[in-house]
């Protein structure tokens, strides 16, 4: 047995640095076309507005809440909300009426009280306008995103919406701006920083456990040919039409989140700058094609220019570590999001399961990776871990992010993810897209922090100043 895995070995054992002394929450460069609009409107050259990393809002006993966009993502929010206390769900709107009231039924069949209904293409503006509420959640179409979470903010409203938060720089600047100004959380939904491998991942990089952390990896890997091409599927097809003149990583939240958290990037290090780089399309456009054949509505589809397959984007940071994110949603492979750490000690990695960790060269035993499980599984995981897997979404993940947000804001704790996250994470999308297209050379990423990222200081996870949130009974099955 190699000398530094014994004396792991030996370490966990006696369970040395098992508790997280805190652990981290979670322009220059910019599209040809927009450069005289993101300097202006970013400010380049003045300092920091109010610094959002660590801000604590005054404590809000009873969040309560209105839902935008009830198809795909947002039936399953209400439904895990509704289990939370502390938490009034007052109103309901989607632009089609028939999906507010279906998601209505959720909240009588539980016995709680029946939220106002909104639809209409403006439905939601009207929502916000007239509602008293303390919490806009999001489950829009992706472009949708910035404007309701801007306009949310605007109107005296903490913002928490799906991923990405948003799609252009010009964008990302406006969630910083705005939440600085207001003073209004601006929260990006990034749920798979709350899966129970990244986080127990997060917790042993923060006790040191991999050593200096070097090199991580993430991606979105999933087969989405068929659902993209759906009918029935995104309305108006909506998530198809992202991908057409397109090239780049257009979803890279899920693999970036967690391991920028463990990276502490815009909390001691920062992202400097990445290069992409695409495929050709081997599949959309045949799909297109073929589908088209047998049916005319298809037809409107084919000739179009869809991004490359596969993306593959590496980001330098300003301390000299690197990340590697893929973007596939066509090929037909295992579903994959790669959780993948690399440090001076050990190494993590998931996707493809199992998930497994090294001390070394030697991956760990089933037995001795269940006692970091025990050991380093930080308290929100312990707290809410067992319930969140009973309630669901996504094995439990979307439960523990759902009920940290709303015990953050009942306590007045910061938020795990801020501003500065959903922005940065998002940046990647137009960027990626910028770097394609100049075949593949290197593109700046912002500072949204405006050099605070020095001082910022990880988000203590610890559930110190709150944990009080209680759940409703969930009946099994």
């Amino acid at each position: 047995m190699k000398p530094n895995r014994r004396k792991f070995l030996q370490q966990l054992a006696l369970g040395t640095g098992a508790m997280a002394v805190g652990l981290p929450s979670f322009a220059k460069e910019s599209i040809s076309e927009n450069d005289d609009l993101l300097t202006s409107f970013t400010g380049s050259s003045s300092a920091q507005r109010f610094n959002m990393s660590g801000y604590a809002a005054p404590k809000i006993d009873k969040v309560k809440i209105g839902f935008i966009g009830l198809g795909m993502r947002g039936p399953g929010a209400v439904s895990r909300m509704s289990f939370i206390e502390g938490v009034e769900i007052k109103a309901l709107c989607d632009k089609l009426p028939e999906r507010a009231a279906a998601a209505q039924k959720n909240l009588v069949s539980k016995g709680l009280p029946k939220a106002k209904e909104y639809s209409g293409e403006n439905g939601w503006k009207e929502m916000i306008d007239k509602e008293d509420l303390d919490l806009i959640y999001i489950c829009t179409p992706w472009h949708l995103h910035t404007p309701m979470a801007v306009y949310a903010m605007e109107h005296g409203k903490h913002a928490a919406t799906e991923v990405p938060a948003a799609l252009t720089l010009e964008d990302c600047w406006k969630l910083v701006e705005t939440s600085e100004r207001t003073r209004k959380h601006c929260m990006m939904l990034e749920n798979c920083c709350y899966d129970f491998f990244e986080m127990l991942t997060l917790n042993m990089a923060r006790n040191g456990m991999f050593g200096e952390l070097i090199h991580a990896e993430g991606a979105y890997n999933h087969d989405l040919l068929g659902l993209n091409f759906d009918k029935n599927g995104y309305q108006d097809m909506w998530r198809l039409k992202q991908n057409i003149d397109f090239n780049g990583n257009l979803y890279p939240t899920h693999g970036l989140g967690p391991i920028a958290q463990c990276l502490n990037i815009n909390r001691g290090d920062k992202m400097d700058y990445l290069v992409s780089v695409s495929t050709n399309d081997f599949m959309m456009g045949e799909e297109a094609k073929k589908r088209a054949a047998k049916d005319s509505f298809y037809e409107q589809f084919v000739g179009k220019n869809y991004r490359g397959n596969m993306n593959v984007t590496t980001i330098r940071t300003t301390n000299g570590k690197t990340m590697m994110l893929q973007h596939d949603v066509t090929s037909p492979r295992p579903y994959s999001r790669l959780h993948v750490l690399s440090g001076t000690k050990g190494s993590a990695a998931k996707w493809p399961e199992p998930e497994r960790i090294a001390i070394g060269e030697e991956w760990l035993s089933k037995e001795e990776l269940k006692k970091l499980y025990d050991t380093y599984s930080p308290p929100i995981i312990k707290h809410v871990g067992e319930v969140a897997k009973k309630v669901g979404g996504h094995g439990g993940m979307d439960f523990i992010m759902d009920w940290r947000l709303i015990d953050c804001l009942r306590n007045g704790l910061p938020l795990d993810q801020d501003v500065y996250d959903a922005a940065a994470w998002s940046c990647i999308v137009p960027l990626s897209k910028k770097s394609v297209s100049k075949r593949s050379s290197s593109v700046d990423i912002p500072d949204f922090t405006k050099g605070s990222w020095k001082t910022n200081k990880p988000v203590n996870l610890t559930l110190d100043g709150g944990g009080n949130t209680t759940v409703r009974e969930v009946k099994k099955g």
